[in-house]
């Protein structure tokens, strides 16, 4: 197994994580509350999931199409 198929597989785990727990912070009663008055989460969880979800294409993708041999 190649170096970038690691990679990708680390990746889609990490992005796969920040994914989840940028969910479960909009379901904080903060969260909530933040969302109701101003129409949007906070920075935080908006990078949590924007970031996990990059993280996990590119890691999906790495995995599928990373170190292919001649």
């Amino acid at each position: 197994m190649s170096i970038w198929r690691l990679l990708g597989i680390a990746l889609l785990i990490v992005g796969c994580g920040l994914v989840y727990f940028g969910w479960q912070a909009t379901e904080g009663l903060g969260e909530q509350a933040q969302e109701l008055v101003t129409g949007q989460y906070s920075d935080e969880t908006t990078w949590q999931l924007i970031g996990g979800a990059a993280a996990a294409v590119v890691g999906l993708l790495l995995t599928l199409f990373g170190g292919k041999t001649r």
